[in-house]
């Protein structure tokens, strides 16, 4: 099949179909005497392994690895395969929890500071939410200091955010 019908079938465009076929995901297909190439209907299962291994948040470089060395990939390879990516997976929800929690720590530190009508001093912030030490060095800048001007961002002057 040409690189148009094999593009409509999976849904990719002819240059990634390309890209793959470049980057050894894909054999090179045969070419015609035209010098177009004639993929196999093999091109087109493995255009869809990468499509639902990608979905799956395997990188191209693992499906490379894996594709490399199919005929010595077994069962327990593969499963292997899977196991490891669902261990980064929980890595990853486990991450993305804390984050949501230092993230709720610090919404409610906010509203109830700002409620209580007082500023929040960002140095205590840091080490109420983040466990930041507030007491990492400033760096130090040579140019002349300008008067005190309204923010732009919300963080206020002296490190505190305005009420």
């Amino acid at each position: 099949m040409k690189i148009g019908e094999l593009a409509a079938k999976t849904g990719l465009a002819a240059s990634a179909i390309r890209y793959y076929e470049q980057s050894g995901l894909l054999p090179e297909p045969v070419r015609g005497a035209n010098g177009y190439r004639d993929y196999a209907d093999t091109a087109l299962e493995r255009l869809r392994l990468i499509q639902i291994a990608q979905s799956l948040g395997f990188s191209l470089e693992r499906l490379r690895c894996a594709f490399a060395n199919q005929q010595d990939l077994s069962k327990e390879d593969l499963l292997h395969g899977v196991d490891m990516r669902l261990g980064e997976i929980g890595e990853l929800m486990a991450t993305l929890r804390a984050q949501r929690d230092e993230l709720r720590k610090l919404r409610k530190t906010l509203t109830d500071t700002w409620e209580a009508g007082k500023c929040v001093d960002t140095g205590q912030l840091a080490d109420d939410v983040a466990g930041v030490p507030a007491s990492l060095p400033r760096k130090q800048s040579k140019q002349r200091k300008q008067p005190a001007q309204r923010p732009l961002h919300p963080l206020g002057r002296n490190g505190h955010v305005p009420a």
